[in-house]
């Protein structure tokens, strides 16, 4: 029996896993082109800088007219990743980016071909039956041969992607149960003993709060020290309890 099908980063059956993502290997997430239209209505909602919005501003400037927001562009890029790759691979989360970089404007028009790099790939220490992923992606434009011109977007970044699924070990013959082992007397349950019969007259353990063991001072765990003829004890009784922190 197989286990269940592990979904894609789209909630789809997952046909590539952690070990398919090897270091070394390019994925090609295709060629977007940037409408005008949404590069400005982005910017105007999430970064209305005036050489994201405004026309006429920004051809004047030194831009020589609308730029995308650089936040724009790599919305482009995620949506390229999602598109080609994530949803085929059994994607879990993403810890993180480790570096942005814009390096050159986008403008309306503009074709930019998409990939990712798999640099590096390790089993997750903290989440067993993933493996993490290092990733580079990468945005260039493209010229009217189709030939790159710019690199304008680089990332990097990490993603989990769970392990290929392994099918489970037939169960072997069951054993034959040997003969029951008589019943002892049953011990009294804690909550039927008196008072008197507790340890120390106090609460229960399950009344007593838990102690980390990590906080535990290592002097108060360790036994007595104790001489060959038995433990050390001071003249004139026992001794008195010195308090300590």
């Amino acid at each position: 029996m197989t286990t269940p099908a592990t979904r894609s980063g789209t909630g789809q059956p997952a046909e590539l896993f952690f070990e398919d993502l090897v270091p070394g290997l390019t994925v090609d997430l295709g060629v977007v082109t940037v409408d005008g239209d949404e590069m400005v209505a982005f910017a105007r909602r999430f970064d209305p800088q005036w050489y994201h919005v405004d026309t006429d501003l920004a051809g004047e400037s030194r831009h020589g007219g609308l730029i995308a927001s650089g936040f724009y562009t790599v919305s482009l890029f995620m949506r390229a990743y999602v598109d080609h790759l994530l949803s085929r691979a059994a994607a879990d989360a993403s810890p993180g980016l480790e570096e942005l970089r814009w390096l050159a404007p986008v403008r309306a028009g503009d074709r930019l071909a998409v990939r990712v790099d798999v640099m590096g790939a390790r089993p997750s220490t903290a989440r067993p039956g993933l493996g993490t992923v290092s990733l580079t992606g990468t945005m260039l434009r493209l010229g009217p041969d189709d030939r790159p011109e710019q690199e304008v977007l680089r990332t990097r970044f990490r993603g989990w992607f769970a392990a290929r699924p392994t099918e489970a070990e037939p169960a072997g013959p069951a054993e034959p149960a040997g003969p029951a082992e008589p019943a002892g007397p049953a011990e009294p349950a804690e909550a039927d003993l008196s008072e008197a019969d507790r340890p120390d007259h106090g609460p229960t353990g399950a009344d007593q709060p838990a102690s980390d063991p990590a906080e535990t001072d290592p002097a108060e765990t360790r036994p007595a020290e104790t001489s060959p003829d038995g433990p050390e004890q001071p003249e004139g009784g026992p001794a008195k309890a010195e308090p300590h922190d």
